[in-house]
C-alpha cells in the first residue's frame, strides 16, 4: 500500500502531460502511485498515459468511455486510490523537486493530519515565476495541527483541491466527492477544511501551477457554464444544513460566496453579455436568501458592491462597470494609436489595401522566408492545383531568388505593391515559417502553417532553456504565431511539441508532410529521372549528405573531410553535399567535382528529389531523417559534437539512442560503416523500422490531399491513414533499375 495516491485527470493535454508525468516519476520519494484518468480526451492524452503505464507500473491508467468533466474524473480516480493519503494535481501542472518527500516527511513530523496544505506558485510561459500572494499564512508557526478555527485565514487561500493532501480515511467518513460542473473546486475545498479538526501546513512550493497562454482554463471561458457557481454553493450550504455543529461557518462562506458571484460578474471573459443581468438578479436572490442575521458588510468599494447586490441594483451596478470599462477604453484607444502609428510605416498602399474585400479565390504561399518554392507549401500548391483549380496560386518570392522560380509560378516580388496586395487580399496564407510582423492577420483570413521539419533540436519556447542557441523575442514569436489557424503536423510526436512550445489558438492536422507524399508515391520513372538529373550513372552509389547548421559557430567547420573521405570511398560512389557552405580552395576537391565523385546540391530546390536518388542518407541532427525515413533506405547518423549540440540546443530524445540506423561519431568510424556495409545490417534495418513507426506514421502519400480538403474544400471526413503495414513507397535506385532492366 503506497503511502500517497496521485489523482490526475487528463484531458486535452498531450503537449504538457509528459512533464507533468516525469515530474511525478523523478520524485526522491517513490512510496507513491499515480492514477491517471482519461476522460476521453479528443487528442493523444490517452496514449501518452499507456505509454508511461508500460514503463512503470505505479501508474494506473483508467480510460473512461465518454468525457464527464474533472470533477468526475477526479472522483473515478478517487475510487481506485489506495494510497494512505490522496493528492489532485492537474495535468499541466507539475511537481517541484522534491515535493513527495517534503509532504510525507510534513506528514509523518505532524503526526498523520487529516489535511496538509503546501504552497505554490503560478508559472508563465515567459518563464516568470510567481508567488502566491497569501504564501504568509502558511507558516510553520504554532501547535504542529490545528482546526479552521485557530487559522480561519486558510479560507482566503485560492479555492483549489491540488495544494492539499488529504488522509484517504477522513475522505471516505466524510463522504466528499466532487460535483460536476465548473467551480467544481469550492464546495470539496470548503466542506472538508470545516469538517476537519486536524489540518498541518507546509512552506514549501510543491506545485507549479500552469499559467496557460491559451486554452486550458475555465475562467478564460465566456460560457453559461459559469452559471454552474450557483449550483456549488448550493451545495455547500446544503453541507452547513445537514452539519448544525457547523454553523459558526455561514458567515464566513458566505462572505466567500459574495466574492465569488462578484468575481464572476467582474472579470472580463467569463460571461455572455446577454446573461450579465439574469446572472447578476441570480446572485442578488442567493444573497438576500442566505445573509446571516446580524451580517456586516466589509468597508469601502467592496462593501458598496455588496450593498447593490442586496438590493438588486443591476442598473447601478452596470452604471459602476462601465465607468471601469471608459478607462479601459481610453487605454485601448491609445494602444489602438501606436499600432496604427506602426502600420503606417508599412506604407499608405498596404493600408487601403486591408480596406478592400478578401479575394475568397486567392492563396498565398511562401517557403523559407520567400527563398524558393519548395516544400510542404509547394506540394499543397500542386495538390490544390488538381483538386481545386478555380484557386488563384500566387507565391512570395525575393527578388534575388525570383530568376529560380519554376517556370508556370506566379510570383510576387516581396516588398512590391502586387506583393502587399495579395497579402492583404489573399482569403488563404500558406507558409512553412512565420510572415513577417508587418503583416496584419484579417479578419476572416486562413493562416496554414505547415512546419518545415520534424524536431529533434529544441523549438519554440523550448528554446528559453537553451539562451546561448538563440536570442529570439519570444513574445514577438508568439504574436506571430497566433495568426495560425492550421498547424500540419507530420506525427503525433511533433503535435506534441508544437502545441506546447507554440501556445497559441489554432487546430492542428495530423495529416503527415505533404512534401513527404511523393516519397510514397513515386515510382521508378521518377527515382531514375532524379538520378539521371544529377549525373549518377547506373551502379553508382550515392550518398546524400546533409549535415544541419550549428547556432553556437560563428561560420561553418566541415564535420568531415570530404576529399579523403571521397578517395577511401573507391570511384563507384558519388557524395551529394547539401548544405550553406562550400567548399572550395582545394585541388582535391575540384578534382572529385569534375569527376562526378562529389556534387554539391545545396542549391537544388526540391530535396525531395534528392531524397529519390540517393541510396542512403549521411546526417547529423537535420530533420532530413525524419523525411528519409518514409523512403526505408539507411539512414547513417555521423554525430561527431553531440554532447555540445546536445547541450547548447537541446534536444528532444537522445540520438545515440534511439537513432534511425547505424552511428558514427568519427570520420573513422563512419568510413568503416559506409565500406564495409555495416551501415545496413538486420540491426540498423531494426533500428529504422522503430524509427519510421514512431516519426513517419501519417506519411502514408495523401497528406496534401488531407490538408487541401480540409482547408480549402471545408470537409470534414477526410481520406483516412493507410495503415503502416500496408503502405508503399518508392524503389530503390537499385530497384528502379531492375523494374526498368525487366521491362
Amino acid at each position: 500500500m503506497p503511502k500517497l495516491s496521485l489523482v490526475v485527470p487528463v484531458y486535452k493535454v498531450q503537449g504538457y502531460l509528459p512533464e507533468c508525468l516525469d515530474s511525478i516519476l523523478g520524485q526522491d520519494c517513490t512510496d507513491f502511485e499515480i492514477i491517471a484518468v482519461d476522460d476521453c480526451s479528443p487528442d493523444g492524452s490517452g496514449a501518452i498515459l499507456d505509454e508511461y503505464a508500460k514503463r512503470d507500473d505505479r501508474i494506473h491508467v483508467i480510460h473512461l468511455t465518454e468525457n464527464v468533466g474533472l470533477g468526475r474524473a477526479r472522483n473515478a480516480g478517487l475510487e481506485k486510490a489506495t494510497g494512505d493519503y490522496v493528492l489532485f494535481l492537474d495535468s499541466d501542472d507539475t511537481l517541484s523537486d522534491g515535493a513527495l518527500s517534503a509532504i510525507r516527511d510534513r506528514i509523518e513530523a505532524t503526526g498523520d493530519p487529516e489535511i496538509l496544505i503546501f504552497d505554490y506558485a503560478r508559472t508563465y510561459w515567459d518563464g516568470r515565476v510567481r508567488p502566491n500572494l497569501r504564501a504568509d499564512v502558511l507558516k510553520e508557526e504554532g501547535p504542529d495541527t490545528f482546526s479552521l478555527a485557530e487559522r480561519p485565514q486558510l479560507l482566503d487561500l485560492l479555492q483549489i483541491v491540488w495544494n492539499k493532501a488529504y488522509r484517504r480515511d477522513f475522505v471516505t467518513r466524510t463522504g466528499l466527492t466532487f460535483p460536476p460542473g465548473y467551480y467544481e473546486d469550492a464546495p470539496w475545498t470548503f466542506c472538508s477544511l470545516i469538517s476537519t479538526e486536524r489540518i498541518a501546513v507546509l512552506d514549501r512550493v510543491c506545485v507549479y501551477y500552469r499559467q496557460r497562454r491559451e486554452g486550458g482554463n475555465i475562467l478564460k471561458t465566456v460560457s453559461r457554464k459559469h452559471f454552474d457557481v450557483f449550483d456549488q454553493y448550493q451545495r455547500v450550504f446544503d453541507y452547513l444544513d445537514a452539519h448544525e455543529e457547523l454553523a459558526k461557518w455561514r458567515a464566513p462562506l458566505f462572505r466567500k460566496m459574495v466574492d465569488h458571484y462578484l468575481t464572476v460578474l467582474e472579470r472580463p471573459g467569463r460571461l455572455p453579455q446577454d446573461a450579465r443581468a439574469e446572472f447578476f438578479h441570480r446572485a442578488s436572490a442567493d444573497y438576500r436568501a442566505r445573509v446571516p442575521k446580524g451580517f456586516t458588510r466589509p468597508g469601502g468599494g467592496r462593501g458598496h458592491k455588496y450593498g447593490m447586490l442586496e438590493r438588486d441594483a443591476y442598473t447601478t451596478m452596470v452604471s459602476a462597470l462601465a465607468a471601469v470599462k471608459l478607462r479601459q477604453r481610453v487605454k485601448s484607444r491609445t494602444r489602438t494609436a501606436l499600432n496604427r502609428s506602426k502600420r503606417g510605416a508599412m506604407g499608405a498602399f498596404y493600408q487601403s489595401q486591408l480596406r478592400l474585400p478578401l479575394d475568397d479565390t486567392l492563396v498565398l504561399f511562401s517557403a523559407y522566408w520567400s527563398r524558393s518554392v519548395s516544400c510542404n507549401p509547394a506540394a499543397i500548391d500542386a495538390e490544390l492545383a488538381r483538386l481545386a483549380p478555380h484557386m488563384r496560386r500566387v507565391w512570395a518570392v525575393r527578388a534575388e531568388n525570383a530568376s529560380r522560380v519554376p517556370e508556370g509560378v506566379d510570383v510576387v516580388r516581396v516588398g512590391s505593391r502586387a506583393y502587399w496586395a495579395a497579402v492583404a487580399r489573399a482569403k488563404y496564407l500558406v507558409n512553412n515559417v512565420n510572415f513577417p510582423d508587418s503583416v496584419v492577420k484579417r479578419e476572416g483570413q486562413i493562416h496554414v502553417q505547415t512546419h518545415h521539419g520534424t524536431p529533434l533540436k529544441t523549438m519554440g519556447l523550448d528554446q528559453q532553456k537553451y539562451p546561448a542557441s538563440t536570442d529570439m523575442d519570444f513574445e514577438k514569436l508568439l504574436e506571430r504565431c497566433d495568426r495560425w489557424d492550421y498547424s500540419v503536423s507530420a506525427n503525433q510526436f511533433s503535435t506534441v511539441i508544437w502545441e506546447r512550445v507554440y501556445p497559441c489558438s489554432y487546430t492542428t492536422l495530423e495529416t503527415g508532410y505533404p512534401r513527404n507524399d511523393v516519397l510514397v508515391n513515386a515510382g521508378s520513372q521518377e527515382v531514375r529521372a532524379a538520378r539521371a538529373a544529377l549525373g549518377l550513372a547506373d551502379g553508382t552509389k550515392a550518398f546524400l549528405y546533409m549535415p544541419t547548421h550549428r547556432e553556437y559557430q560563428p561560420g561553418f567547420t566541415p564535420p568531415l573531410n570530404l576529399s579523403a573521405f571521397a578517395r577511401e570511398l573507391g570511384p563507384d560512389v558519388t557524395l551529394l553535399v547539401r548544405g550553406h557552405y562550400f567548399y572550395g580552395n582545394s585541388p582535391h576537391v575540384d578534382e572529385l567535382r569534375r569527376t562526378g565523385r562529389v556534387v554539391d546540391v545545396s542549391g537544388h530546390a526540391r530535396v525531395e528529389e534528392l531524397y529519390l536518388a540517393a541510396d542512403a542518407l549521411i546526417t547529423d541532427y537535420s530533420s532530413a531523417m525524419f523525411d528519409y525515413a518514409v523512403l526505408d533506405r539507411p539512414i547513417i547518423s555521423y554525430v561527431p559534437d553531440w554532447d555540445v549540440y546536445s547541450a547548447v540546443r537541446g534536444t528532444y530524445f537522445d540520438l545515440l539512442q534511439e537513432p534511425p540506423g547505424a552511428v558514427a561519431t568519427t570520420q573513422a568510424e563512419l568510413l568503416k560503416l559506409l565500406s564495409s556495409g555495416a551501415y545496413d545490417s538486420p540491426e540498423t534495418t531494426k533500428r529504422r523500422d522503430t524509427f519510421r513507426r514512431r516519426f513517419c506514421e501519417f506519411d502514408d502519400g495523401h497528406a496534401a490531399e488531407r490538408v487541401v480538403r480540409r482547408v480549402f474544400l471545408g470537409e470534414e471526413s477526410l481520406p483516412p491513414i493507410v495503415p503502416f503495414d500496408e503502405r508503399h513507397h518508392a524503389p530503390t535506385p537499385a530497384q528502379a533499375l531492375e523494374l526498368v532492366e525487366r521491362a
